[in-house]
């Protein structure tokens, strides 16, 4: 059995010490520890991943992690199972660049979640679920129905048991609430280096610009727009030769990497989010 722990705390001597001690002390064998201490905020943080000998009951291996180590040095932490395969809904609109990269890294079996069903405002990509044989949802939204819809995506949420959200290139703004049933479960890909070139037709603006690189940002979604803590992000190189619909090209390849990647990170459980920012591991 192998469990992923993630740590952040006050900064303090001992917590390595003892939090090694105690995994010792459950028969469990140390494969990976990172750690990192934000001297500024007084910040310390840590990723494990432990095997053991034998079953043990994670509710009694909780329990007593709780008592016995996160009260004493105030610690937020979160201990997962490994081999569960977390289940991401994947909200879309009308491009589908982000959308076949993820079902495809999820078929050939580079991308270990389960989807459950994918929803849009439009039914453009019907036909891409389809091929995958992924359930499709379409739900309509409009400034007078947005409440509505809203209702219905928490209600298949909930009735699939989803764990987290990525926004596939999904052009509608999510309100409080969506964000607050998920806080920090929903990735969102952005077309640019945030908070630049926001807005419809970026790439026309950066090419306006006659910018030398592009980027895209993938982060989790807070109630500021695109201002929420940043998991990954990556640029490519333009120049003077390049046209709109090169900038275009080579941003939606970047946009559907970057994406990728993020929802690589929080699967593996190598995010952890504080002050809106997020330490990664590697």
């Amino acid at each position: 059995m192998k469990l992923t722990i993630l740590i952040h705390c006050p900064d303090q001597s001992g917590i390595i010490s003892s939090v090694t001690h105690f995994i010792h002390g459950e028969k469990g064998n140390i494969i990976y520890l990172d750690q990192h201490v934000d001297k500024e905020a007084g910040v310390f943080f840590m990723r494990l991943e432990s095997d053991f000998e034998n079953h043990i009951e994670l509710s009694v291996f909780k329990t007593q992690f709780e008592e016995r180590l996160a009260n004493k040095y105030d610690m937020h932490w979160d201990i997962y199972k490994d081999g569960t395969k977390p289940k991401m809904a994947i909200f879309v609109s009308k491009y589908n660049h982000c959308l076949y990269d993820l079902l495809s890294r999820h078929n050939s079996g580079e991308l270990l979640v389960d989807i459950p069903f994918i929803a849009s405002n439009h039914d453009d990509l019907r036909y891409i679920a389809d091929q995958f044989q992924i359930p499709y949802f379409h739900i309509p939204v409009s400034k007078e129905t947005k409440a509505i819809a809203e209702e219905k995506q928490l209600d298949l949420l909930k009735e699939h048991q989803v764990d987290f959200i990525v926004l596939a290139r999904y052009m509608q703004i999510l309100s409080p609430k969506v964000i607050d049933v998920f806080p920090q479960k929903i990735i969102n890909i952005h077309h640019s280096f945030l908070p630049a070139f926001a807005g419809a037709k970026p790439y026309h603006a950066a090419f306006e610009r006659g910018v030398k690189i592009i980027g895209a940002t993938s982060h989790y979604v807070t109630a500021e727009l695109d201002a929420g803590p940043i998991i990954e992000q990556d640029v490519t190189t333009v120049s003077h030769s390049h046209s709109i619909k090169d900038f275009i090209a080579k941003g939606r390849d970047l946009e559907k990497i970057v994406l990728s990647r993020a929802v690589q990170l929080h699967v593996a459980r190598k995010t952890i989010v504080y002050n809106n920012k997020t330490v990664i591991f590697s």
